[in-house]
């Protein structure tokens, strides 16, 4: 039974290896804006990707476009014979999770100030491949 476990769990760090996934932790923005950023890029190819994030109106989507170059720098790192254009790769899935709050102070009259809170959030972002089946 250890053995067995043992070859599963060496399987599953294997994997990982392959996997082409970038992180942004702490990003001050509310996951509901980054949401509505994130669902228009799901399932897109890379390129087409980045264009749509490129000339995006919203705020939320400069710092997907950083994590989406991240995401296709890791793939090259981790897969350095093959080109991006062959590979056709797209955001296989992308998560925005909640994070906590940030506290900050807002001036106001008379030497004051008022305490605020913002929100946060996580995004985690994955790479596919349409031809190595990822």
């Amino acid at each position: 039974m250890g053995v067995r476990k043992k070859n599963m769990a060496d399987q599953l760090k294997a994997d990982r290896k392959q996997r082409a996934f970038a992180k942004l932790t702490n990003c001050p923005t509310s996951p509901r804006k980054m949401r509505l950023v994130a669902d228009q890029v799901r399932g897109v190819e890379v390129e087409k990707a980045l264009q749509i994030l490129k000339f995006s109106p919203k705020e939320a989507s400069i710092n997907l476009e950083k994590l989406l170059l991240s995401a296709i720098a890791n793939w090259q790192a981790k897969n350095e014979d093959e080109s991006i254009e062959d590979a056709k790769l797209f955001v296989k899935s992308i998560c925005v999770d909640s994070a906590g709050m940030l506290k900050r102070l807002r001036p106001a009259p008379q030497g004051r100030a008022h305490r605020i809170r913002k929100r946060s959030n996580h995004v985690t972002l994955e790479l596919g491949s349409k031809n190595l089946s990822n």
